[in-house]
């Protein structure tokens, strides 16, 4: 991400760079706790917000992973011998529709969990990761990354870590606007659709409403299977 005004990085990129570059150096391990909050942004010079969207960034790449009363962890290599489902074919409309069927079964019950388990700092992270997707579609990004940084913060609300580790086997590729070019993630209906999507299900969680959270859920990857299954066919 950069600053559009000056073309530099943002405060927010270069903090994620030093902190996937402490991850990549082994400074901070895998299965690691990392520094509180307050140390972190005290040693970075930055502010929490820019730490919890950095934070957020890395989240969706699959290096952290954030565990309810416990903290941020690095994430541990993984062990399963199974092929990741990540590695969905884009090329087929099956598999595609396969895998949002899938994750409309797992992140649907994950909001209602949220609505009902959500804390202060939970939610402060789904704003943050939130912000970030907004950042970027304004930058005029493809914003995967940080549409799924959103889908993980809501999975960590759920209370239960395997919701965000198995969403985090998905991966960022999951997310449709990875598999629909472009031409429509840069119309701006489509991204003011779905921003009103997310807001829905983020604001259904902090009504600590689980029936509405599910429901826009569902209703969102709904949208996702029939938007892609439209664009497949026409």
């Amino acid at each position: 991400m950069t600053d559009s005004s000056s073309g530099k990085p943002s405060r927010v990129s270069e903090l994620a760079a030093v902190l996937r570059g402490k991850i990549g150096r082994g400074e901070y391990r895998p299965g690691e706790k990392l520094p509180t909050e307050s140390v972190l942004s005290a040693e970075f010079g930055v502010s929490r917000t820019v730490l919890r969207e950095a934070v957020a960034a890395l989240r969706a790449d699959g290096l952290l992973l954030s565990r309810q009363g416990s903290g941020v962890f690095v994430v541990e290599a993984a062990k399963s011998s199974y092929p990741p489902l990540r590695d969905t074919d884009q090329t087929r409309l099956s598999s595609v529709l396969e895998l949002l069927e899938l994750r409309l079964a797992i992140e649907s019950e994950a909001a209602a969990l949220a609505a009902q388990r959500c804390n202060p700092e939970q939610e402060e992270y789904m704003l943050s990761a939130m912000k970030l997707l907004r950042t970027e579609v304004e930058a005029g990004r493809m914003a995967a990354k940080a549409d799924f940084a959103l889908h993980m913060a809501i999975a960590a609300a759920s209370g239960n870590p395997r919701f965000g580790e198995m969403l985090a086997m998905f991966g960022p590729d999951s997310i449709p606007r990875t598999m629909i070019g472009t031409q429509m993630t840069r119309d701006p209906s489509y991204l003011v659709m779905l921003d009103a999507e997310h807001m829905a299900i983020i604001k259904a969680i902090q009504n600590r409403d689980p029936e509405a959270a599910r429901r826009a859920m569902r209703d969102h990857l709904g949208q996702s299977q029939r938007r892609y299954r439209a664009l497949q066919m026409g």
